[in-house]
């Protein structure tokens, strides 16, 4: 399974949002700090969860990393997050 795929199963069993949209975005940072040839590093994720309601961009964003995990978290160089209801 690909970390794409890996994020979009563990955010859509966390939030089951309404929206969601992770793009691996790691060949445009070619050449960048944190590009490693053929290894998934960089990532937008776009979400709208009913579960967010009431919550800080912050707090959203700490719900996204805490569903996303530590070991997942380890791997990702970016991660870019637009969330909101």
């Amino acid at each position: 399974m690909s970390k794409r795929q890996e994020i979009e199963e563990r955010l859509n069993k966390a939030f089951s949002p309404d929206r969601l949209e992770v793009v691996d975005d790691t060949e445009s940072h070619r050449g960048h700090a944190g590009f490693t040839e053929g290894v998934e590093s960089h990532f937008n994720v776009l979400i709208r969860a009913g579960s967010f309601q009431g919550m800080s961009r912050i707090a959203r964003h700490r719900a996204i990393h805490a569903a996303l995990g530590p070991d997942l978290i380890g791997q990702i160089h970016a991660l870019a997050i637009d969330a909101d209801v």
